[in-house]
């Protein structure tokens, strides 16, 4: 499942830079605002809530019609979240770049692409479309080319949300630098969920990481759950758009981060 993702991600990305060239893009960066800082999340006393706009995905199939991104991610802010998450893949979660420029232009927190990120194109049209945060996946690129994404998209200004599923990934994080870490309970090569994995592998972080937890939250005890494992945020989409966001954001965005 993961490398048929990243497939259909890396074509649709190919078939863009058809129409738009990477001059192009770096052209239109600089008319972008800069990228917004994502140190609130681990100075905060409060668990930051990470909203996602997501239409469905590979293993629940279609959630939510979601006609305006932009709508549902200033509804989010303004019920609490402290980041929102747009998911940019088209063909599985039915997400889009403009859904990106949109809310990007919308919200006055940061805002996150997540895609399949595997190439400096991709990291480029993030920016370009007003990402503050980029996700890579340490389980789809190899060493050498998540460093280079890693640096690339420093290089851009932007933060690295760099997602992990096992201790063995975690620790390929911690070793380029990466101190903006997620931990997925989902994981990708089979669905499957642990909920169990970030308390595990929170442990293993350096003091100063910045760790989210991804996945499998279902209401607030789930949350309170990953506050008392360490998490500085939570990252929740299907929760929100499926149930009423405005009331469970309120609820999140209230709980108290404990430090471990």
């Amino acid at each position: 499942m993961l490398d048929e993702l990243y497939a259909g991600a890396l074509a649709d990305a190919s078939r863009r830079s058809e129409l738009i060239s990477v001059a192009q893009l770096e052209e239109q960066i600089q008319s972008v605002r800069e990228p917004r800082p994502i140190s609130d999340l681990k100075t905060r006393s409060r668990v930051g809530i990470i909203a996602e706009i997501k239409r469905a995905s590979p293993s629940k199939g279609p959630l939510a019609d979601i006609p305006n991104a932009s709508k549902l991610a200033k509804e989010y802010e303004q019920a609490g979240a402290s980041m929102i998450s747009v998911l940019t893949e088209e063909r599985k979660f039915r997400g889009s770049l403009d859904d990106l420029n949109e809310v990007s232009a919308t919200v006055e927190c940061p805002v996150l692409r997540k895609d399949f990120i595997a190439n400096r194109y991709q990291v480029l049209e993030a920016r370009a479309n007003g990402a503050d945060v980029v996700l890579l996946i340490v389980a789809g690129l190899d060493q050498a080319k998540l460093e280079e994404l890693f640096n690339f998209a420093g290089e851009l200004g932007m933060s690295c949300l760099v997602e992990t599923h096992s201790q063995a990934e975690f620790l390929r994080a911690v070793d380029i630098g990466a101190k903006f870490i997620g931990i997925n309970a989902r994981d990708l090569t089979t669905f499957e969920t642990d909920r169990e994995l970030f308390g595990k592998l929170a442990k293993l972080a350096p003091k100063e990481a910045t760790l989210v937890a991804e996945s499998a939250v279902r209401d607030v005890s789930d949350v309170i759950a990953y506050a008392a494992s360490g998490a500085d945020a939570v990252l929740v989409g299907e929760a929100l758009v499926k149930g009423d966001h405005n009331a469970l954001l309120s609820e999140f965005s209230q709980i108290p981060k404990i430090r471990i």
